[in-house]
C-alpha cells in the first residue's frame, strides 16, 4: 500500500512537469534552427547588420548560391553601397559577389518624410520596443515620397499598425507593407 501511494505521488509529480517538458523541446528545436542557417549566410548576415552607418533608412538583402553572394536593397549613402559590396567579399568563402544595391536618389522632402515615418512608427507606444537596438527591425525606405517598411516585426498586429501609422504621416504618397511575422524573434535581436 505505501508503495502504491509513493507510486501515485511520483505519476503526480511528474504529470505535473511535464508542461514544462515543451518548453525544453523547443528551445532546443530553436537552437537547431538556428545551426541549419548555412555558416555563409550567417556570416554576410552579421557583415550586413555591422556596416558603418547602416541605418533604420537602409534595407540591405541578399541570396547565396554556393560562393556567390547577390546583393539587393536600397540604401541612402552611396558609400554604403560600395561598403557592403567590399566587406561581403571579404568574407572567406565569397568568390563572387553581385551588387544590386539601389542607391535612393537625394532630396530634402524624402529625408523630412524619413523623420516623420520614424517617428510615426518608433513613437508609438505598441511599437517603441522595437526602438531599443542598434539596428531596429522595421526598416523605413522612401523614395520620392512614397514608403515602403522592411524588415520583421513580432504579430501582425504590429505590421498592420506600423502601415497605419505610416499612412497617416502627411506628404506620404503610399505605403507598401513587406514586414514580416516572426513571433519567435524578440525586437532586441
Amino acid at each position: 500500500m505505501r508503495n502504491a501511494k509513493w507510486l501515485s505521488i511520483m505519476l503526480l509529480f511528474c504529470s505535473a512537469a511535464t508542461p514544462i517538458l515543451p518548453h525544453q523541446t523547443t528551445a532546443k528545436s530553436k537552437s537547431t534552427k538556428i545551426e541549419e542557417k548555412p555558416a555563409l549566410a550567417r556570416e554576410v548576415q552579421h557583415q550586413i547588420q555591422v556596416l558603418p552607418f547602416y541605418s533604420v533608412f537602409d534595407y540591405i538583402n541578399f541570396t547565396v548560391e554556393g560562393s556567390k553572394v547577390t546583393l539587393a536593397g536600397q540604401v541612402v549613402r552611396p558609400g554604403l553601397r560600395e561598403q557592403a559590396e567590399a566587406d561581403i567579399k571579404s568574407i572567406e568563402g565569397v568568390e563572387t559577389v553581385v551588387n544590386h544595391i539601389e542607391i535612393l536618389p537625394t532630396s530634402a522632402s524624402d529625408d523630412d518624410l524619413r523623420d516623420s515615418v520614424y517617428r510615426a512608427v518608433y513613437e508609438d507606444k505598441a511599437l517603441e520596443r522595437y526602438a531599443v537596438r542598434d539596428n531596429p527591425p522595421v526598416h523605413i525606405i522612401i523614395k520620392n515620397g512614397n514608403a515602403t517598411l522592411e524588415g520583421f516585426v513580432q504579430s501582425p498586429a504590429d505590421k498592420n499598425l506600423a502601415a497605419t501609422r505610416t499612412k497617416a504621416v502627411p506628404n506620404v504618397v503610399s505605403v507598401r507593407n513587406n514586414l514580416e511575422v516572426h513571433p519567435e524573434r524578440s525586437p532586441s535581436e
